[in-house]
């Protein structure tokens, strides 16, 4: 329960926090008014931490070229304490949006980065070309091409290996954000194998490895064999909810069929 200058009640939900946010008694509150409730004729107030309105509003503050109206704020998607994207657009040529939302060093996105608990902020030139907005909105992952059927508002994306496990993110949380932001269902694959080598899908290992376990693997990009077989056993168990045992026998299955594969060959 929070109380404000005027001696109102306020309420800030668990479910409206930050996950790692702590008060303690007596101190100041930043949050956003997230709606008002009738109860016995008297008013609820919750507020939010968590809303992208609450980031909206800090930007406001902290950047003025918003809150004169030379920066419009397009869109904002948020994992709360994790990752936040943020779509900008200038309507003032000469103001870089991005930058100026940014400051000199991160001077203006700092502070509001400690108010969300270190929660990774993407801004991004917003753009009505839905391929760019994409290959913008994967950041920090860099495409080398791209496939987009604008009719089922879906994209294929391919990307050099190392920049697969960028695209997807931290429990699948870039990917997750990026397709919120562009509204398109984005699937991520690798093109850089070598000429004659070869690579199989996970989805053809279902006699062998269980379904839970491929979608496991499927959240964090890897949906080939190799893209399994090129990461060690911690990279794996960082990224996925896998145990040790199961990412080694998963590996051991995957082997022995580019043995059988190289033997046949």
């Amino acid at each position: 329960m929070l109380i404000d200058d005027e001696g109102n009640e306020l309420i800030l939900p668990k479910s409206e926090q930050i996950p790692t946010d702590y008060f303690k008694k007596g101190e100041s509150v930043r949050a956003v008014v997230k709606k008002v409730e009738l109860r016995n004729n008297s008013a609820i107030i919750i507020l939010s931490r968590t809303h992208p309105t609450f980031l909206a509003k800090l930007l406001e503050i902290e950047v003025p070229e918003i809150m004169d109206g030379l920066i419009s704020i397009k869109k904002i998607v948020r994992e709360p304490g994790e990752r936040a994207k943020v779509a900008v657009e200038s309507y003032d040529d000469r103001i870089d949006p991005v930058g100026a939302c940014v400051g000199m060093k991160g001077s203006r996105i700092h502070g509001i980065v400690r108010e969300l608990r270190n929660e990774n902020i993407d801004i991004i030139n917003y753009t009505q070309n839905i391929q760019l907005l994409i290959q913008r909105s994967l950041t920090p992952a860099k495409i080398t091409s791209m496939n987009i059927d604008d009719t089922a508002k879906y994209a294929e994306v391919f990307m050099k290996a190392d920049q697969v496990s960028l695209a997807i993110g931290k429990r699948g949380v870039n990917i997750k954000l990026a397709q919120e932001l562009t509204e398109y269902n984005i699937d991520v694959f690798r093109d850089d194998l070598e000429e004659g080598e070869f690579d199989i899908n996970l989805d053809e290992f279902g006699d062998e490895i269980d379904a839970w376990v491929i979608d496991e693997f499927k959240k964090v990009g890897c949906d080939t064999a190799r893209s399994i077989l090129n990461l060690t056993d911690e990279e794996l168990i960082r990224r996925t909810d896998l145990e040790e045992e199961t990412i080694q026998d998963v590996k051991d299955i995957l082997k022995r069929e580019f043995d059988e594969e190289e033997s046949a060959g």
